[in-house]
């Protein structure tokens, strides 16, 4: 076939409706400006970033309030580096620390200590009400639910999506979604 006719088999973008493109612009500027807002009042009155907030409460829910930091990176969508840079300066101030997975040697524990406990219950009540005022509350029971059910819909594509790209992805290659626990572990593969 002529190099013409490979032309004509590119499948035309399919280029999203105005309304399309106006929810698709809302919902960005709702993703982009929504955590900087919120994180704005953590560092006011809890000297927290937003992903160091996110990684307490999370860790707060964990029996022992521990975790590996591989699941915790992957949890928070942060490369491990940079979660671990983060620990370390949540460790010299007391908030949490680092062990050894006692299962499994190769990886690492991050651990709310008690004093990061009390620390997160502190700044908790101040970032909920936050949460109400710029969030809950501007919306009413309804819109809630559709808002869930519709962020559960697009983060099963966007899993989807990473299944079929690790089926896709060459044998050796780590899993799209979890970098981290090949990092933390220390195997060296490719892409990893």
């Amino acid at each position: 076939m002529s190099a013409q006719g490979e032309e004509s088999e590119v499948a035309e973008p399919r280029w999203l409706t105005a309304d399309q493109l106006e929810a698709w612009r809302g919902f960005s500027n709702l993703a982009q400006r929504l955590p900087i807002a919120l994180e704005w009042q953590l560092q006011r009155d809890a000297q927290l970033s937003f992903i160091e907030y996110y990684v307490l409460a999370l860790l707060s829910e964990q029996p022992e309030h521990r975790m590996r930091m591989s699941e915790v990176a992957a949890r928070v969508n942060s490369e491990l580096s940079r979660l671990s840079h983060m620990v370390s300066r949540l460790e010299k101030r007391g908030i949490l620390c680092r062990e050894p997975d006692p299962c499994d040697g190769r990886y690492t524990h991050a651990i709310l200590t008690d004093a990061g406990f009390a620390y997160l219950e502190e700044a908790a009540p101040g970032h909920v009400e936050r949460v109400r005022q710029l969030f809950i509350d501007a919306l009413d029971p309804e819109e809630l639910q559709t808002l869930r059910r519709c962020s559960e819909k697009v983060i099963a594509r966007i899993d989807s999506a990473a299944e079929q790209a690790e089926r896709r992805a060459p044998a050796g290659r780590c899993d799209p979604r979890e970098p981290h626990r090949a990092a933390e572990s220390g195997r060296t593969t490719p892409g990893c």
